[in-house]
């Protein structure tokens, strides 16, 4: 029987803003397999962002455990948790943001490399022109800015530096809502070979009901930090039984049923 990849079982998270506590996370329990895709959807203040944050080990929660590759994750500190943090990376949904605007696509994938020691400094232009190849990119974009690239070839980009590492798990926080349509589906079809071909596990996090629909395996549907519904992905958005789950399809753009994940 195979083993979760990630494991979370009675996280709560609270901040306090102003004197008053708000629990953005209750008691939360969720599991993802390896190669799986899990999307976490919900309404603005939902906890889908500070799920996210947990998880990468980025804030510490007030309480329970959350378990990767079968180690005990929010012990780890120091240099361990930077070494482990190779298998499990982040693409943000605005990779403009997210790196130095003017730092070259070369420095932007050269640093997991550098950092994580994956290949010795004379073969890393050849391992960055790999990484630009396997996203759809040229190799001739490696001199280029962050700033000067399309924010299609940006997200490219984004993913290229996730894979560097060879992660077993990667946290998609909205990473294709800022992109056009045309580019969005690029890009969803790109996350789906790569998982097909490395197996890499995505936990992902969206508001679009219908690219959840049609990219992930399951969905969970979040409400003030707890779990409302969660299961097949399809299934749920098709009909939904939460309350929330409800609003959210009847406030969603007519999602298209004919589009089902590979």
């Amino acid at each position: 029987m195979r083993k979760p990849l990630l494991t979370i079982s009675g996280l709560s998270k609270t901040f306090r803003r102003n004197g008053n506590a708000f629990t953005a996370v209750h008691d939360l329990g969720l599991e993802i397999m390896p190669g799986e895709t899990l999307a976490l959807a919900g309404p603005s203040g939902s906890g889908k962002s500070t799920i996210a944050r947990l998880v990468l080990h980025l804030i510490e929660p007030d309480a329970g455990a959350i378990r990767f590759e079968d180690e005990d994750w929010l012990a780890l500190g120091g240099t361990t948790l930077r070494a482990r943090r190779a298998r499990l990376q982040m693409v943000f949904q605005d990779p403009l943001a997210a790196f130095n605007p003017r730092a070259t696509v070369a420095r932007v994938l050269d640093d997991p490399l550098r950092i994580h020691d994956v290949v010795a400094p004379a073969e890393r232009p050849l391992r960055i022109a790999a990484l630009l190849e396997r996203v759809g990119l040229p190799a001739e974009l490696a001199s280029r800015a962050i700033h000067e690239i399309s924010g299609g070839q940006r997200q490219r980009v984004a993913i290229a530096r996730a894979i560097s590492t060879k992660p077993s798990l990667i946290v998609l926080d909205e990473a294709v809502s800022a992109l056009d349509v045309s580019v969005r589906g690029q890009i969803l079809d790109l996350l789906l070979a790569l998982q097909q071909e490395e197996r890499i596990a995505y936990l992902f996090i969206s508001h679009d009901l219908g690219v959840v629909r049609a990219f992930a395996h399951r969905v969970v549907l979040l409400d003030k930090g707890r779990i409302a519904e969660t299961g097949n992905a399809q299934a749920v958005i098709d009909a939904p039984q939460s309350a929330i789950g409800k609003a959210l399809v009847a406030a969603a753009p007519k999602l298209l049923a004919g589009q089902d994940r590979p």
